[in-house]
């Protein structure tokens, strides 16, 4: 039993959540329920956030200045920081120095419940490969269900008994504060820069992933890209290894055949989408839970019949001949180039808020790019990064880079939204400026056909 659990089991602890967004609201609510004092604080908390807060009935203490947040941490067993809590926030320097343990939904979880969990994090893809490996698993009779960074914290996946095995989205922010998650299997997709607005530097970054494969239980098995040099760099010792991704890994493709120790499992023309960065996903996600009992059977017939992800690639509408496709989710510079490498020839779209990302490495993709269209706050980094090598205009909102991009995607070349950067400048979330983009395409469309 790990210092957590012993203190959670040793009697009623007093425990400071810091940032009340959708997590930590589940942690209070998990915490209440097993008899422990809650004390929560928010730095920008507003009418909504204070209600949900007292239905659940205890007080928000509002945007606490340096001096009373010290009070507060003194005053607490354990601390527990948001998901996503930067780095930079006084709360951890002042739980050091008041030597207040610094705890993570995921050591929560960890410390109420010991049901097998398959972890999987990387830059991009997480979702994906997840809802494939839950898919995956309930076809092999294996009660499952998908949990952490998404709509359903850990913290509350926990209280269904009849789960069997939790899937889990297994971000950064998350990961970074973990010291006591024991995860089955510990998947690691990928790695590229990316919240270097949350993280102290790209190591830190790093560093918080490579958690994962640190805190895998002793007879628990490591899934790793074996295509990533970071990835395969941060490989524990004295752990089962299984590889994806590679032409020499144990799941790897071959042409149009997929395949796994067992051999052929499934071919890229019965996935639902065949772009390489799916091809990937659908190895990962069977390298994953075959290693907790599902079959590469059920993996073929998961990956068959996958409805896709909005704003993953999505096409959304027809200009003139020219598809348009919505992959507003790829918020990272590595994220687009993934797309852009299901792509001949493309015009790009692309911008919005950096989040201190090298926005360079997008020309690598130069090749299938045609011309760029540059939006948001980084649309003059955008620019100046294809701007001696492509044709590219700036927009000032959405309906000018769809306008924009229609006046380039001649011949009828697709269109493809792949911000590579955050929607934070313009939009509430990425769904929100997919939405956007799709609005926009469509109307374009039916004022086209009439």
């Amino acid at each position: 039993m790990g210092a957590v659990a012993e203190a959670l089991a040793s009697g009623p602890q007093r425990v400071l959540l810091v940032g009340m967004g959708v997590a930590n609201r589940s942690v209070a609510g998990a915490l209440l329920r097993r008899h422990h004092l809650v004390v929560a604080v928010d730095d920008d908390p507003d009418d909504e956030l204070s209600d949900a807060i007292a239905a659940l009935g205890f007080e928000l203490i509002g945007a606490p200045d340096e001096s009373q947040l010290a009070s507060l941490v003194s005053g607490v067993d354990l601390v527990c920081p948001a998901p996503g809590l930067p780095d930079r926030h006084p709360v951890f320097e002042l739980a050091l120095a008041a030597g207040r343990p610094i705890v993570s939904e995921f050591d929560l979880a960890a410390a109420w419940d010991r049901r097998p969990i398959v972890a999987i994090t990387g830059t991009n893809g997480k979702t994906t490969v997840v809802e494939l490996a839950v898919d995956s698993l309930r076809r092999s009779g294996i009660a499952a269900v998908a949990a952490g960074n998404n709509d359903l914290p850990l913290v509350a996946a926990i209280d269904d008994r009849g789960t069997e095995v939790f899937v889990v989205e297994a971000s950064s922010f998350r990961l970074a504060r973990a010291t006591e998650f024991a995860p089955t299997v510990a998947t690691w997709l990928n790695f590229a820069p990316d919240h270097l607005d949350i993280h102290a530097d790209l190591q830190s970054y790093e560093d918080a992933k490579a958690r994962l494969f640190a805190m895998v239980v002793p007879h628990g098995v490591v899934v790793a890209n074996a295509s990533d040099e970071v990835v395969m760099s941060r490989l524990p010792q004295q752990r089962e290894i299984v590889t994806f991704g590679s032409p020499t890994a144990d799941w790897r493709s071959d042409g149009e055949q997929l395949s796994g120790p067992a051999g052929v499992f499934t071919t890229v023309g019965r996935l639902w989408r065949g772009l390489p960065h799916d091809v990937e996903d659908v190895l990962a996600a069977a390298a994953t839970v075959v290693a907790v009992g599902a079959s590469s059977e059920a993996v073929a017939a998961a990956a068959a019949e996958f409805p896709g992800l909005a704003h993953r690639v999505a096409p959304v509408g027809e200009i003139e001949g020219s598809i348009y496709y919505d992959d507003s989710k790829a918020t990272t510079p590595h994220a687009t180039l993934a797309a852009l490498r299901g792509f001949a020839s493309v015009v790009l779209i692309a911008g919005g808020r950096n989040k201190g990302i090298d926005l360079s490495v997008l020309v690598t993709g130069g090749d299938t790019v045609k011309a760029v269209v540059a939006i948001g706050e980084a649309g003059e980094e955008i620019r100046a990064v294809f701007d001696a090598t492509h044709p590219v205009a700036q927009a000032h909102d959405m309906q000018e880079a769809v306008q924009l991009a229609s006046e380039f995607a001649t011949g009828g070349i697709p269109v493809l939204l792949s911000p590579g950067c955050a929607s934070f400048d313009w939009y509430r979330n990425y769904g929100e400026r997919g939405d956007d983009f799709a609005r926009i395409v469509n109307e374009a469309q039916t004022v086209g056909a009439s």
